[in-house]
């Protein structure tokens, strides 16, 4: 594994308590606009990352994964948009199908699967990456695309 740079944390969350606690955390640092990719195999925590993620911003609805609607949006401190481009093949299904869209400018966007976006995500992003499944721990690298999105790596120390 390549050293980690000042805008990289890793984590090892040992149980799911660890990793809501970490989803919560992170959502103390955002900022409407901001775009949250979630990277991990099947069963690797992302949708409970971001379930903690909703409830860290105030959400009370319960936060599911959206593969067949493919987006759900949540009320809380800011806006919650959730995205699950798993059932998708290519950017141009996302873009074509207006899954991004002007309205994620005043909340934060959570997105499953985001190499269905390859060649159209923004460098301007936090990367939440997830190894492991099952009832194994969980090595989690959290990576700022630029230093504003630093202050999510603030959150978690």
């Amino acid at each position: 594994m390549p050293a980690l740079t000042r805008l990289e944390r890793q984590l090892i969350c040992p149980d799911p308590a660890s990793t809501s606690a970490l989803g919560r955390a992170l959502a103390s640092a955002a900022r409407p606009g901001d775009l949250i990719c979630l990277w991990g195999e099947l069963g690797a925590g992302k949708t409970h990352l971001a379930k903690a993620f909703g409830a860290g911003l105030g959400v009370t609805e319960t936060v599911t994964s959206p593969s067949f609607i493919l987006m759900a949006e949540y009320a809380g401190r800011l806006p919650m948009f959730h995205l699950d481009l798993y059932r998708l093949s290519s950017a141009a299904d996302a873009l074509s199908g207006g899954l991004i869209d002007d309205r994620q400018a005043r909340g934060v966007t959570l997105v499953e699967w985001p190499d269905r976006l390859a060649g159209a995500l923004p460098l301007e992003r936090l990367d939440v990456e997830i190894e492991g499944v099952g009832d194994a721990p969980r090595s989690i690298v959290v990576k700022a695309g630029t230093p504003d999105m630093w202050r999510y790596l603030e959150a978690i120390e």
